[in-house]
């Protein structure tokens, strides 16, 4: 070739080159942001003191890890203040968190390449996230920021990473439509229950990673501005998925289909945690909902001990509705209900292609056959495997009220100011309960001992003792050596949970991989008699069908 062929050639792979460096280099700059101005940061010179073995005090604050396996802590003061004792309190699950968390995207996402893609990507469509957050809920997480490691400098400074993180729910719920949440909650009242007083359960069925749900905290906040509440939570976020107030209002949230957006608004858990510290009644609830513009669509389920009920508002990023079903019962899963959504494009493909519809039928039918609902009740629910009918639909599938990922399960008594929080394993774990007037009535803590309420926990299913459940766990492993590339044995991952159709596409997926094609076809085939999750899965398993065929 000549030499003005390359010439010509070098100039087009230059401008090639600085293209790309312009486009790195404007989404770095749009990325930037600046940390909140705060006035005054007397409280970076506290320091935690250990008061007795395991207890950790900042003057009135306090952090414990209870013998349930539960981390507990409590916080008080102005924004930035309750923000950086928080960290400090729980500095070591806050970046433990961030280790957790960057694993998960790493085993998600293993190419470097995409990695710093994503990272700008990321950057860029935030890049207005700072005008979303409120100024309180700026500074409260550049406090908790000043605890996050010192490790991942290269993605962004403590404040931007932390901040980011509070929005990687709906990131990935929006950009992918990946659905790593799949809950479900209910509430029963009046009638409806057995003492007439509201009961809330949840399943926040959100799965980044076994590790990720390792460290949970029961936070008890008491603001300076606002009402004293409780969440649960992990290290370094302050938004909130499951809480309560002092008034009685409980807030959780439902995931719902989206359209993929063109940038960001404020974060689904930073609005629910405006809920649950500025709301006292429904009508306040719906009132802040609306004031805030959100990327995904999302289900609130507020309960309120005044009101005597829970509605559910359904928001999307265009508008707001309100279900109320007009009697002493509601449920959530992952569609919406209210008429004005109904038959919106978005709702119709996730009834017609999700697991949603199928557990809101088994929901209903558990609450049916229970009777008038108690807190124990709410708690098998919350724990049931099967199918409609009782139907044996294998451990884990996403049709199931519980699918075994839960980060955690909950129960409130609005009324009462009482809550259960799940321990390990999952849902399964036994339910601790907290009165939130007896927490919040402390004076601090100077000795370290539980605070829950003994005679009022309930005991763990005995399931988990079964050869059932054991099998199912070394089921898991086995998928995840699947997926780490590792060998198994393909009819023992079907032994182990036999009545599930993804053990047979794991082991055929296996099979495939070696070339082992006839092998293959049999399982995908033996999948097809299961109940399957959802429409895409099962297209999915026709299509590997078919690749089996032509081989």
């Amino acid at each position: 070739m000549s030499k003005r062929f390359w010439r010509r050639f070098l100039r087009v792979l230059g401008v090639i080159i600085l293209l790309f460096g312009l486009l790195f280099a404007y989404l770095a700059w749009v990325s930037k942001i600046d940390a909140p101005a705060v006035k005054d940061l007397s409280a970076l010179d506290l320091r935690r003191t250990e008061a007795d073995t395991g207890l950790y005090t900042i003057s009135n604050n306090w952090f414990r890890k209870s013998n349930s396996g539960l981390y507990e802590m409590y916080v008080e003061g102005a924004p930035f203040e309750r923000g950086t004792i928080n960290g400090k309190l729980s500095e070591e699950l806050v970046k433990k968190q961030e280790d957790y968390f960057s694993e998960q995207i790493n085993k998600m996402i293993p190419s470097k390449f995409y990695l710093h893609f994503l990272k700008y990507f990321i950057g860029w469509f935030n890049r207005d996230l700072p005008n979303h957050v409120t100024d309180e809920y700026k500074q409260e997480i550049y406090g908790v920021s000043q605890s996050a490691s010192d490790g991942y400098k290269y993605i962004g400074t403590k404040y931007s990473r932390i901040l980011n993180y509070h929005s990687a729910h709906d990131i990935g719920h929006a950009l992918q439509n990946m659905m790593l949440v799949g809950c479900t909650s209910f509430g029963t009242w009046g009638n409806a229950s057995a003492d007439s007083t509201m009961i809330i359960g949840r399943n926040f069925d959100f799965w980044v990673g076994d590790n990720f749900a390792k460290n949970k905290i029961i936070e008890f906040v008491n603001p300076t501005e606002g009402y004293k509440f409780m969440s649960v939570t992990w290290g370094g976020f302050i938004g909130v998925v499951s809480g309560m107030n002092e008034k009685g209002v409980t807030v959780t949230i439902n995931a719902a289909k989206s359209s993929i957006p063109s940038g960001s608004a404020t974060p689904v858990s930073l609005v629910a945690r405006e809920i649950v510290q500025y709301a006292k009644n429904i009508a306040e609830a719906i009132a802040i909902a609306k004031k805030r513009k959100m990327f995904v669509s999302e289900s609130f389920l507020v309960g309120s001990a005044a009101d005597n009920k829970a509605v559910i508002i359904e928001k999307t990023p265009d508008s707001l509705a309100i279900y109320d079903p007009d009697k002493n019962e509601i449920l959530c899963t992952n569609h919406f209900q209210s008429s004005t959504f109904w038959n919106s494009e978005p709702n119709v493909e996730q009834r017609e292609n999700s697991a949603s519809v199928y557990r809101y039928k088994r929901l209903t039918q558990l609450l049916q056959q229970n009777g008038k609902n108690t807190v124990e009740k709410t708690i098998d629910i919350l724990r049931d495997y099967k199918g409609l009918n009782n139907a044996n639909i294998g451990l884990g599938n996403e049709k199931a009220v519980n699918q075994f990922i839960a980060h955690h399960a909950i129960v409130f008594e609005p009324q009462k100011l009482r809550v259960w929080v799940s321990t390990a394993p999952w849902q399964m774990g036994q339910f601790v309960c907290y009165d939130l007037t007896k927490v919040f009535a402390l004076k601090g803590m100077k000795e370290n001992r539980e605070i829950y309420e003994a005679d009022l926990n309930v005991a763990a299913d005995p399931f988990i003792d079964t050869k059932d459940f054991k099998q199912f766990k070394q089921f898991r492993k086995d998928k995840q050596r699947i997926a780490d590339g590792g060998n198994v044995v393909p009819d023992s991952i079907v032994a182990q949970n036999p009545n599930y159709y993804n053990s047979y596409v794991l082991a055929g997926d296996y099979l495939f991989k070696k070339k082992e094609y006839k092998k293959a076809l049999s399982y995908y085939q033996k999948s097809l008699t299961m109940e399957i999750a959802t429409i895409s899965e099962k297209s999915s398993i026709l299509e590997q069908i078919e690749k089996c065929k032509h081989q």
